[in-house]
């Protein structure tokens, strides 16, 4: 049974690309697997619809030679945390309003980055929604996709529990991201932040899905504040308003 936290909202926010500021598969793949030219290839036959992310991500993740434990320790020298999230988790945990990563990477990578970029306490807090890993005894790795879907971890299925709730007991519900990855979420919200020039805003122009661009979380801090604290609304902040006024 979903427990529905009171609070004025909720924050579903993806983790590579979008809390940080490299997004660390693509990192991995691109500077110890088989390089960004193939990967950028993928990202493009994925939104074409030609492979399925599932496919597509294996196949970069598997050009990974390396040892897990040691790309875990490469990842935490080389990814960068955005600069506004920092502020922004410190005033939503303030003003009592849930954070959950919901992420197509993979959970030990991404509690390892949040522990040294945001801190142990902040790691032990927030949710993380992701995929996971199998390490086999001869030390080679594969990723453990979270379900069946196209995606290996279809991220609408993390929000559909909040977004089909009676409208009286239902937060608002703000997502951002930021790449293909994040296309199956792309619908599921009350306001969606995409991440100025990357995929998913060719998406949401393609699909005509109201969307606000953002460049750093310093902006996400500054609209959703202002939406929760009744100053702006929902409306006034979606930045393609031809697409939302004509559905």
């Amino acid at each position: 049974m979903l427990v529905v936290p009171k609070t004025k909202a909720i924050v579903f926010t993806d983790w590579d690309g979008t809390v940080t500021l490299q997004d660390s598969n693509d990192y991995m793949t691109d500077n110890i697997g088989y390089g960004e030219e193939r990967r950028r290839q993928l990202n493009y036959e994925v939104l074409e619809g030609r492979w399925t992310f599932r496919d597509a991500f294996r196949d970069m993740l598997e050009s990974v030679k390396k040892p897990f434990p040691e790309c875990i320790e490469y990842l935490k020298e080389n990814v960068q945390l955005d600069p506004g999230f920092a502020d922004f988790y410190k005033w939503s945990r303030e003003a009592g309003i849930p954070v959950i990563v919901v992420s197509s990477g993979m959970k030990p990578i991404i509690h390892a980055l949040l522990t040294k970029l945001v801190g142990e306490d902040a790691a032990n807090h927030i949710e993380i929604v992701a995929n996971d890993v199998d390490i086999k005894p001869d030390g080679s790795w594969e990723i453990v996709y979270r379900d069946e879907s196209d995606f290996g971890h279809d991220k609408s299925r993390a929000i559909k529990p909040y977004s089909l709730l009676p409208k009286e007991d239902r937060p608002i519900l703000f997502y951002c991201g930021d790449g293909v990855s994040d296309l199956s979420a792309a619908r599921e919200t009350d306001l969606l932040f995409a991440k100025v020039g990357r995929d998913l805003i060719t998406y949401c122009e393609r699909e005509d899905i109201p969307y606000h661009v953002f460049h750093s979380y310093k902006d996400i801090h500054e609209e959703i504040q202002a939406i929760v604290e009744g100053k702006v609304s929902l409306e006034s902040v979606i930045e393609n308003k031809h697409i939302h006024q004509a559905n």
